[in-house]
């Protein structure tokens, strides 16, 4: 079989087509539109409609067709070249962005390794590796500090449509942040032998992780934390070290649940009220502190948590502190905070 010699002019559209990752069909539908762009700048074809261009994908040779017939004017070629080149650029850039946003696309909802370019105003520019994303105040985490060349690991959030086109949008601030750590982590996540049931987190405070067990035999918490505490301490690591993580493990059984959820504390006694779906959880004295903790946010992540509303009292009878799954003391970028104890 003879051996297929390939032109300069099909060697050049299957380099820019890999570089840039687009189809070839699509660079050739664009050296037409910019042909036709061309035809149209330099002799004013009113009948744009009427004409098409018949462009040989091998030699790279075009002709002005209209109505079939050939209407290609002595020397256009040279004049297209020339008209063409911007259009061409612009509209491969367009492909290449939109080709881009579709490989994204797949992958909101992942994590992704990334460097810190710029800031835009109030907004991070960060490098993600074919394309650059935006963080937006609301994703950033506010116990964090970005700085220029920073590299670290963002969320991706999904793709938005603004003013100035499509975005990529990234976070650190987004519980998805410390799923799609764990999930690199620690190998029983990836598989699934392991599942994190709920995160409830406030970014640079605290997280807590209700990880469960699909297949027996398997340690949820032992598989998270890892030996010495080395698959966690990794996961700290990329939150930043002022945020702890505490894994519990899921249990169907509320009491258990919530007991759980409330650590460090111990030595709890849990009342439920299935009707109103809220637990009075009595405390020693000296676990209040514990149980409700910095501001509230152990109580607070709790019933997050749990999904029920939790009210804290002393075993003395003097009530603590209530908190409801909804309460806006849940939510670390409300400005107007409540206050945990009573």
């Amino acid at each position: 079989m003879p051996a297929i010699v390939r032109s300069e002019f099909a060697l050049a559209l299957n380099q820019v087509a890999t570089e840039r990752g687009i189809d070839p069909s699509v660079v050739l539908e664009t050296i037409k539109a910019a042909i036709l762009a061309a035809y149209r700048k330099d002799y004013g074809a009113e009948e744009l409609e009427l004409l098409t261009v018949d462009l040989n994908p091998d030699t790279g040779e075009s002709k002005v067709l209209k109505e079939g017939r050939d209407v290609t004017p002595p020397g256009f070629g040279r004049i297209a070249a020339q008209t063409a080149k911007q259009v061409i650029l612009q509209r491969i850039r367009e492909a290449e962005k939109q080709a881009v946003l579709a490989d994204f696309q797949t992958k909101v909802g992942s994590i992704v390794p990334g460097m810190v370019l710029r800031f835009d105003g109030p907004n991070v520019i960060v490098d993600i590796g074919r394309t650059q994303a935006v963080m937006p105040p609301q994703e950033q985490n506010q116990g964090e500090r970005y700085h220029l060349n920073g590299r670290l690991t963002f969320y991706i959030e999904g793709i938005r449509e603004t003013m100035r086109g499509n975005e990529i949008i990234v976070s650190r601030a987004h519980k998805g942040l410390v799923e799609g750590l764990f999930k690199r982590e620690v190998p029983e996540v990836a598989s699934g032998a392991v599942e994190l049931r709920v995160i409830a987190r406030e970014p640079g405070g605290r997280t807590k992780v209700a990880v469960y067990s699909t297949q027996s035999g398997v340690d949820p918490v032992g598989s998270c934390v890892g030996q010495k505490g080395v698959r966690v301490q990794a996961v700290i690591g990329e939150l930043g070290i002022n945020e702890k993580v505490d894994i519990i493990q899921w249990s169907d059984d509320a009491h258990q649940l919530i007991t759980a959820a409330l650590a460090p504390a111990k030595d709890l006694e849990v009342i439920l009220n299935e009707k109103k779906k809220s637990a009075e959880v009595l405390v020693p004295e000296d676990q209040l502190s514990l149980a409700i903790g910095r501001d509230g946010q152990n109580v607070r992540l709790a019933a997050k948590l749990t999904g029920w509303k939790i009210d804290i009292r002393g075993k003395g009878g003097k009530a603590a502190s209530t908190q409801n799954t909804n309460d806006d003391t849940a939510d670390p970028k409300n400005k107007k905070k409540k206050p945990a104890s009573e």
